[in-house]
């Protein structure tokens, strides 16, 4: 039997394993990682400026998204958003990606709440006699007197009007949801739970 080929790369050859180990990221990893970058910088370029504010940026970077804002050339717009890309290599960011997601979840729950309170107030306009499952739902409810504004919201309703009490009453609730549900989970829950 004839004995196995010299193996040159022998795992005793402490040499060999130094050349086996990777340098760093590969040209892909890094290029993945730029684009993804350019990608996060876009998303803050594209933000309103109340939420801007809350990434607390440092200055070259905000100084360069708010350029970006600015400039409507195609490649002008381009090349500042690679630099913005380059500057973006120098933050946290996955720090600035954590507040977005939580932005995000704040905005979906305010949003599923505005829609739970829509579909609320057509439902105790359509029928009274459900703002007893209301409070039910919603206990802090029962210290608002919601009668009047809802006889007055049925009022403008029959008129085919949608005036200033339709819009009191879905402010009125939407305010007792909020406060009750508090959280983005429980509102998310409450809008979903809501029967026709």
């Amino acid at each position: 039997m004839k004995p196995p080929p010299y193996d040159t790369h022998s795992h005793d050859d402490p040499e060999a394993d130094d050349d086996d180990l990777p340098l760093g990221p590969s040209k892909t990893q890094r290029k993945r990682e730029s684009h993804e970058l350019q990608a996060l910088g876009e998303t803050i370029v594209g933000l309103p400026k109340a939420r801007l504010d809350k990434l607390a940026l440092p200055e070259p970077l905000l100084d360069a998204v708010m350029l970006a804002r600015k400039i409507t050339a195609h490649e002008g717009r381009r090349r500042q958003m690679q630099y913005i890309g380059k500057l973006m290599r120098r933050v946290d960011a996955d720090a600035i990606r954590a507040v977005l997601v939580v932005d995000d979840d704040r905005h979906r729950a305010e949003t599923a709440i505005m829609h739970a309170a829509e579909r609320w107030r057509d439902a105790l306009i359509a029928e009274p006699g459900r703002l007893t499952e209301f409070v039910g739902k919603y206990p802090v409810a029962a210290l608002r007197n919601l009668h009047p504004m809802i006889r007055s919201a049925a009022t403008e309703v029959s008129r085919a009007q949608h005036g200033r009490h339709y819009r009191e009453l879905f402010r009125e609730l939407r305010d007792i949801m909020s406060a009750e549900l508090g959280s983005s989970d429980s509102a998310d829950d409450g809008a979903d739970n809501f029967d026709d």
